[in-house]
Order: C-alpha cells, then sequence, then structure tokens
C-alpha cells in the first residue's frame, strides 16, 4: 500500500458494530485478500512442481489464513493434472517478550 492511499470508505462495507467507531478506512477489501491468497496458492503449485508439499501454520493469528491457502491448493490438486502430497503441520510460539 502507498503511502498516499486513502483506501475505501468504511461504509461499503459490513463492518461489525463493535468496530465502527475503531475503523476510519479499510485498506485492504477481504475479496482482494482472497484473490491474492488464491494466486499465491497458484504459485506455490507452480513453484513446487511435484515435490511433496509441507504446509506448517503457526497457531493463532495465521488459522484463518492457512485454512484459506490450503482449501486453494487443494483445489488446484483435485483440478490439475497432476496430484501433489500434502503434509500439514502445527506449531505454537511463545514471544520472549
Amino acid at each position: 500500500i502507498r503511502d498516499e492511499e486513502s483506501g475505501y470508505n468504511k461504509n461499503l462495507f459490513c463492518i461489525p458494530k463493535h468496530y465502527e467507531e475503531d475503523l476510519e478506512r479499510v485498506f485492504i477489501p477481504h475479496g482482494l485478500i482472497l484473490d491474492r491468497t488464491e494466486r499465491l496458492a497458484r504459485n506455490i503449485m507452480q513453484d513446487m512442481g511435484s515435490h511433496h508439499i509441507v504446509a506448517l501454520c503457526v497457531l493463532k493469528g495465521g488459522y484463518k489464513f492457512f485454512a484459506d491457502l490450503l482449501d486453494h491448493i487443494k483445489a488446484l490438486n483435485q483440478n490439475g493434472d497432476k496430484s501433489v502430497p500434502i503434509t500439514v503441520d502445527f506449531v505454537r510460539i511463545k514471544s520472549y517478550c
């Protein structure tokens, strides 16, 4: 996002009531995030070729993104010419602070 980017008016989106007062604008719409996540899945499948994919999720904050990314990878895996094995694992990390 460029510094001069003004974002989108929050009235264009369904914002939960408890967030309305805390938000001024929306910088990245959900649809754009989903599109970029699908593009990332396509890039991963292309880069990995027929190699085994090991997907590692850092728990707590990363789960939703991880699940969406894996859904796209699985769809590409099912609809593609070849099936690539995928192993999924999770880690939980504590901060030293």
